[in-house]
């Protein structure tokens, strides 16, 4: 991750399926995370979450609502940044569709890229990754 950090060229990771384990904690770090409305993701597995809280790895269907990974929730947290929609049609037809809606993204993203310095990529990726999730007050 502290490497990644360092990069001076952008970093556009996409979830699609799950991402878990380091490699999704190497992920966090890109300058635009995209997710498959469908993907999850997270550092942990649901069984191994409900393993080490509860003891109790048959617990995994409410840790995984415990541990917000589906690309909802991490919207909302700005852990990523956008949900990229998945075609219900037949699988050949909507990785097709879903793949041109990939393909729309990083071509975007590149775009704003293009116009930015390797120092402004760099701060840019700091700042997103600092901005990730929200403390709440209590009053």
């Amino acid at each position: 991750m502290f490497e990644m950090a360092k990069l001076r060229v952008p970093v556009i990771a996409i979830i699609v399926g799950e991402g878990s384990s380091g490699g999704a904690l190497a992920i966090g770090v890109g300058n635009k995370v995209y997710m498959l409305e469908n993907a999850i993701y997270s550092i942990l597995s649901p069984e191994g979450y409900s393993s080490i809280l509860w003891k109790d790895a048959s617990r995994f269907k409410e840790a995984a609502e415990k541990m917000k990974l589906t690309a909802e929730d991490l919207l909302e947290l700005k852990v990523i940044d956008k949900i990229i929609k998945e075609p219900k049609e037949d699988l050949e037809e909507a990785f097709k569709k879903t793949a041109k809606s990939l393909k729309k993204e990083i071509i975007s993203a590149m775009k704003e890229f293009k116009t930015m310095s390797e120092e402004e990529i760099i701060e840019q990726r700091y700042l997103k990754f600092r901005n990730m999730g929200e403390v709440i007050k209590l009053k």
